[in-house]
């Protein structure tokens, strides 16, 4: 299969980024990559759904690495993934998995799953700050993304399922397979699975993921996990202030004391990134416009919140307005060309995977690997379909009200550029057809 090919087979099945950011898949392959990174990290605490589709499809991952490597014409790849699942998968550093694949073991570190401390803890080498890993030579995909992949080409099947993890301060977690589009409330019905008062629904990390309504979410391309957490815990306490609470406390209580920055996993490796000095002057209405640009070299880890300061303060909140605002005004960063080069002393100030989890305050919820739930499946009364699952433009609809589809049915076309098909996932009469989402039922 040669690079067209692949890319339009992604392209029809409406391939995306699996592991939260939701990047159309086909945008990233070039001749001119010749490295492939499998993430296969798990950064987050509580999540189990990358371990389980190594353990269960690791011939598919493998065998969609393969094509991927031979029509971009890639010398090697590497399927890089923690210590502690590497022991509980029986791989080792350097295994061979295929002609041009091999295992590359990684410290139990958060956050792993950066692609930027990925890519430098795989092959030693640091993206130029505002790069893509494209600029190295490196493609980088997530473990389901691959796995997606191999459907696509092999079976030609389109992304209409979600492996996702179902865990936190619940009886007895899982990990399953669920329809695209399944409202989260019935998921969590055939579960039994109820959201106290006292506590929040999580899509995604502990870390990184945001707080969403069981009542009205609906399981998406990139729906990792669904955790509940005690809103009592630090990890939920930071979602929860509200961005002015927060421009207040720095104003108030900042100490400059640098430990954010210290921690800063970007700054480690090179990065002018310094959050001390950011909530600094944003809590004093201080201008300073490089300090701005920079602050979109964060990837919103939450180190800075949850493991370095002692106040209670979040650059990482500070960082996200900064950004919008970037954003809004159509601002980006631009690397001055100057030497990027890792702090000496970045190995003895990584954060340890088990310290972070008990510093987030959900150490007691992991009980292990939870079970895989085979033979789940739970057939959703209807699925509501959003037209903008991924990064890029929205889908137009493809479909109108009274029209009857079948699974795997395209749905939504992508737009020009970058953006992603999208299908059905059930059989069913389509109730509703909007700009915003589509919903199929019986």
């Amino acid at each position: 299969m040669n690079l067209n090919e692949l890319k339009a087979a992604i392209v029809a099945a409406g391939v995306v980024g699996a592991g939260g950011a939701g990047f159309p898949t086909a945008f990233k392959y070039t001749e001119d990559a010749d490295t492939l990174i499998i993430n296969a990290a798990e950064c987050e605490p509580l999540l189990y759904t990358d371990y389980y589709i190594m353990k269960r499809e690791m011939a598919k991952v493998v065998g969609a690495a393969e094509v991927i490597m031979d029509a971009c014409k890639m010398s090697h790849g590497y399927l890089s993934l923690k210590k502690h699942t590497a022991e509980r998968l029986n791989l080792t550093e350097g295994q061979k998995l295929s002609e041009k694949l091999f295992v590359k073991v990684l410290p139990n570190v958060y956050p792993m799953g950066d692609e930027v401390v990925l890519i430098y803890e795989t092959i030693h080498k640091v993206i130029t700050p505002g790069s893509l890993p494209i600029s190295a030579g490196v493609v980088v995909n997530n473990v389901e993304t691959l796995y997606n992949i191999y459907e696509a080409v092999y079976g030609g099947h389109p992304v209409t399922e979600k492996w996702l993890t179902v865990g936190g301060n619940i009886p007895n977690g899982c990990v399953l397979k669920a329809y695209i589009g399944t409202p989260v409330s019935e998921l969590l019905d055939k579960l039994s699975v109820s959201v106290p008062e006292d506590h929040v629904l999580i899509d995604g990390g502990p870390a990184m993921g945001r707080i969403i309504n069981p009542a009205t979410a609906v399981i998406t391309k990139t729906t990792k996990s669904l955790l509940v957490l005690p809103k009592t815990i630090p990890a939920i306490i930071s979602k929860l202030t509200n961005d002015e609470l927060s421009m207040k406390r720095a104003a108030s209580a900042c100490c400059s004391c640098s430990r954010c920055t210290d921690l800063c996993p970007r700054h480690l490796l090179g990065y002018s990134l310094e959050p001390h000095k950011a909530i600094r002057a944003a809590s004093a209405g201080e201008i300073d416009p490089q300090l701005y640009t920079n602050a979109q070299l964060c990837c919103a880890c939450g180190v800075c919140e949850i493991a370095a300061c002692c106040h209670g303060l979040s650059p990482k909140k500070v960082f996200a307005n900064i950004k919008g605002l970037m954003a809004k005004n159509r601002i980006r960063y631009q690397h001055d060309g100057s030497p990027v080069t890792p702090d000496p002393d970045r190995d003895y100030r990584m954060l340890p995977s088990d310290r972070f989890m008990q510093m987030l305050g959900v150490a007691r919820f992991d009980k292990g690997v939870p079970v895989f739930l085979k033979d789940f499946e739970l057939m959703p009364t209807r699925i509501v379909i959003g037209m903008k699952q991924h990064v890029g433009a929205p889908a137009s609809p493809a479909v109108k009200v009274g029209d009857f589809v079948c699974a795997a049915d395209l749905i939504g076309k992508a737009a020009d550029g970058i953006s992603a098909n999208l299908h059905s996932s059930i059989d069913g009469k389509v109730l509703a057809s909007t700009d915003r989402e589509i919903v199929i039922g019986n």
